[in-house]
């Protein structure tokens, strides 16, 4: 069983410049038939605009386990830390989800 589960690990790489991350304050996630794009913005009080500063692209079967990966992590955090408020103004955290896009 050792050897099995030898196997099935992965060596994973993360630059210096990646570990330290990407504050996003905003999301926009689209989607063809193919991929599902997620915009990461940043949006910076009393500015007219905001800057992507990631795109993360997948197909939907991934993004389907990232969904279910996602939710699993938040019930964990919740039940470490306490409910999440997200009853307040949508408009001090927003997430989006933007018009279904096709792509060529």
């Amino acid at each position: 069983m050792k050897k099995e589960n030898e196997e099935n690990q992965m060596n994973i790489e993360l630059s210096e410049e990646v570990a330290l991350g990407t504050y996003s304050n905003l999301s926009i996630i689209t989607h063809s038939p193919a991929e599902v794009v997620c915009d990461f913005i940043q949006v910076m009080p009393g500015m007219p605009k905001g800057k992507v500063r990631s795109r993360v692209l997948m197909t939907p079967a991934n993004a389907k386990r990232f969904l279910q990966a996602l939710s699993d992590n938040i019930s964990k955090y919740e039940q470490n830390f306490g409910k999440i408020d997200d009853s307040g103004p949508s408009h001090n955290s927003p997430i989006g989800y933007g018009t279904p896009t096709t792509m060529a």
